[in-house]
């Protein structure tokens, strides 16, 4: 019996006593006292065991019907696999005309483990990764597009340098977008100021990783660039990873935003020339003294050519009559030797669209012989911007613009009629 039971077959005992009357017994239970008096027949009848409901063990009037459960849980199954209880009923109801409660779906996905509740599911953590030691051991890199001058200027991206174990602003450039190119003329200033550091930290952009499955997909200029450079490039699998970079991109996209709007940059160059000033007072306030003094950047050498290394390279096999094709071009190298046919070759364009070709490490002469104008292409990063530019609209010409007279519809055939009618009325009245 339950507890609920247990108390009436108690008050029952005692109404039989003569002790308690129904009317009161009615309000001891806080149940009507016709619903007393369908009890104590009960209780008379067949004692405590009558008090007992009983439904219990028995299957609920309104559980599903086997079969119809067992469709439901199959169609889940095999088309709504990653659907939620609320989504899959409607499309039950609306697709197979399966129609059942919301509630009723739910613990039957649930039994089945087709779906977890959010209480339910995992809750990953991610441990907390130390500040390497060294100043220049690991610089975390990132691109935060966002708008930095606001309404003032257009909308751009700044490239944040963040060492990991001081949390110092190595570097920070505005640029247009978030390119290889881009990140190429920031990373020659950042060498050029520090060194080489042992390792860069960035996230999983195609400019950093081929993101692209199976072996031998090969390595994206940027990354082969600092291979030359003999600088390792670990792309974090998650942002919590890169949390240091994370972090002082809200700082900056704070403190930063209103630093320029205080001196009302509204260009790229404002907004470039302010950042060396913003950079010391950041680094004062902010910066982190590493736990050992030594400083892991490498001096760059006189084999480290920036001007060579961090260009676009591109392998090219020559002809017979030692020409290649490039860029809508048609070039032939000046050098006649006979090993040079049909040989690979590298050819190397920079920033300014000046390109070299090389052949194990040493230039070869060359001439251009003829080029197609290179039609415009339309970096991803900023493609977006250039859909979204309102349509030119056009003035609409005045009714006497000669255009209109020359461009008049055909008359219909009934006006064309009644022209001609009567223009021979006017003929035979003139004669």
């Amino acid at each position: 019996m339950s507890a609920q039971e247990l108390s009436r077959a108690e008050v029952m005992h005692r109404v039989k006593l003569g002790t308690l009357t129904q009317a009161e017994a009615a309000r001891c239970l806080r149940l009507s006292v016709r619903q007393i008096k369908r009890l104590w027949r009960a209780y008379r009848r067949d004692g405590a065991r009558g008090l007992i409901s009983r439904k219990r063990g028995r299957p609920s009037n309104n559980k599903l019907n086997t079969n119809f459960g067992a469709r439901v849980v199959q169609l889940v199954k095999a088309r709504y696999p990653d659907f939620g209880p609320t989504l899959a009923r409607e499309k039950l109801a609306e697709l197979h005309g399966l129609h059942l409660g919301l509630e009723t779906l739910r613990q039957i996905m649930l039994a089945h483990g087709l779906w977890t509740s959010r209480k339910q599911r995992t809750l990953i953590v991610h441990a907390l990764r130390q500040r390497r030691p060294c100043f220049g051991e690991l610089i975390q890199i990132d691109g935060s597009p966002h708008a930095w001058l606001e309404d003032r200027g257009p909308r751009c991206t700044l490239l944040v340098f963040v060492d990991d174990a001081t949390g110092k602003l190595m570097h920070l450039r505005f640029v247009k977008a978030e390119t290889t190119a881009a990140y190429f003329a920031a990373t020659r200033i950042y060498l050029q100021c520090y060194g080489k550091p042992l390792a860069f930290y960035s996230d999983r952009l195609g400019i950093f990783r081929v993101n692209e499955p199976g072996p031998g997909a090969g390595k994206t200029q940027f990354a082969r660039a600092l291979a030359e450079l003999d600088i390792e490039l670990i792309c974090a699998n998650s942002p919590q990873a890169k949390g240091r970079v994370e972090r002082a991109n809200q700082t900056l996209q704070d403190r930063l935003i209103k630093e320029l709007r205080l001196r009302n940059a509204a260009t790229l160059d404002d907004a470039n020339a302010f950042l060396p000033r913003f950079l010391l007072d950041y680094n004062r306030r902010f910066a982190k003294t590493p736990l050992s003094p030594h400083d892991a950047h490498r001096p760059l050498q006189p084999t480290d050519n920036l001007e060579r290394c961090l260009t676009h390279l591109s392998h090219r096999v020559l002809s017979k009559t030692l020409t290649l094709q490039y860029g809508n071009a048609l070039y032939q190298v000046l050098k006649p030797l006979r090993r040079l046919q049909y040989a690979s070759v590298e050819v190397r364009e920079n920033e300014a669209g000046t390109i070299s070709i090389e052949y194990q490490g040493r230039r070869l002469p060359f001439a251009l012989m003829f080029s197609n104008p290179r039609q415009a292409i339309t970096d991803r990063k900023v493609l977006s911007a250039r859909i979204s530019k309102p349509p030119r609209v056009y003035a609409k010409p005045a009714a006497d613009h000669p255009w209109r007279s020359a461009h008049k519809p055909p008359l219909s055939q009934k006006y064309s009629r009644e022209a001609s009618t009567r223009e021979r009325e006017d003929i035979s009245t003139r004669d």
